[in-house]
């Protein structure tokens, strides 16, 4: 019973983990607004507050996105111990990807106070800089929260579902979301649609973190039976209560 209460708690802190992705990264598109939307920001009024708080969500979501990984590896590895290993150099590749993007606009900020109240704020060479700052997070985010994603996503999904872990509909979802959003990101890569129809593709793998976060925290990892592997490298499925 020790055993089942350890999974109990992984269950909980990983699903604190996977809601906190949500919880972090929604936020921080709206606060990097001014820069990423408005335009012409580092010549434009003070929102540096504003952009500093949306890079320290960031920093949380990246803290979340490698906790997720690492809390669950010890129970995913059971099942295949290479594409749980896959799955969490996936997540540390997403977050180093997200961490990419948030310093792009935080450069914009040093530049906005270095620059404010000069002649060279106004600058075209300045605007586009802050243009380019602006593609390198708009590209970070299309290869990071959308494709790697995508692909961790399907990984995590798979080995849950080989293992029962959660229910099979939450696991199917979790894998044809995450296939849908890879596939929507490389279609957005060769300029095949824009934005606004990769978002509403994104709505799969958006209900399955949030879905799959929900179940670990209220019901956990499903008690009739976990996959393990024997000593001898052989699959075999055991009663939780065995483990």
């Amino acid at each position: 019973m020790a055993t089942v209460s350890a999974l109990r708690r992984t269950a909980i802190v990983a699903g604190v983990f996977y809601l906190a992705t949500e919880i972090t990264s929604i936020p921080a598109l709206l606060l990097y607004r001014p820069v990423l939307r408005d335009g012409n920001y580092i010549a434009g009024a003070n929102a540096d507050n504003r952009l500093l708080f949306g890079g320290f969500l960031e920093l949380l979501l990246v803290v979340a996105c490698v906790g997720s990984a690492v809390t669950l590896y010890p129970v995913v590895k059971r099942q295949n111990h290479s594409i749980a290993l896959g799955y969490v150099c996936g997540r540390v590749l997403e977050s180093a990807i997200i961490i990419v993007g948030a310093v792009s606009v935080l450069v914009a900020v040093t530049l906005r106070q270095d620059l404010a109240g000069t002649a060279d704020a106004g600058n075209p060479a300045v605007a586009a800089i802050e243009r380019s700052l602006v593609a390198i997070h708009d590209w970070t985010f299309l290869l990071g929260p959308s494709w790697v994603l995508g692909f961790n996503s399907f990984l995590l999904a798979y080995l849950v579902y080989r293992a029962g872990l959660v229910p099979r509909a939450i696991a199917v979802l979790g894998m044809s979301g995450g296939t849908l959003v890879t596939l929507s990101a490389t279609a957005m890569l060769f300029g095949v649609y824009g934005q606004s129809v990769h978002t509403v593709l994104a709505l799969p793998v958006f209900a399955w973190e949030v879905s799959f976060a929900l179940w670990l925290i209220v019901k956990g990892f499903k008690p009739s039976a976990i996959t393990a592997i024997s000593s001898s490298g052989v699959e075999e499925h055991i009663p939780l209560q065995n483990l």
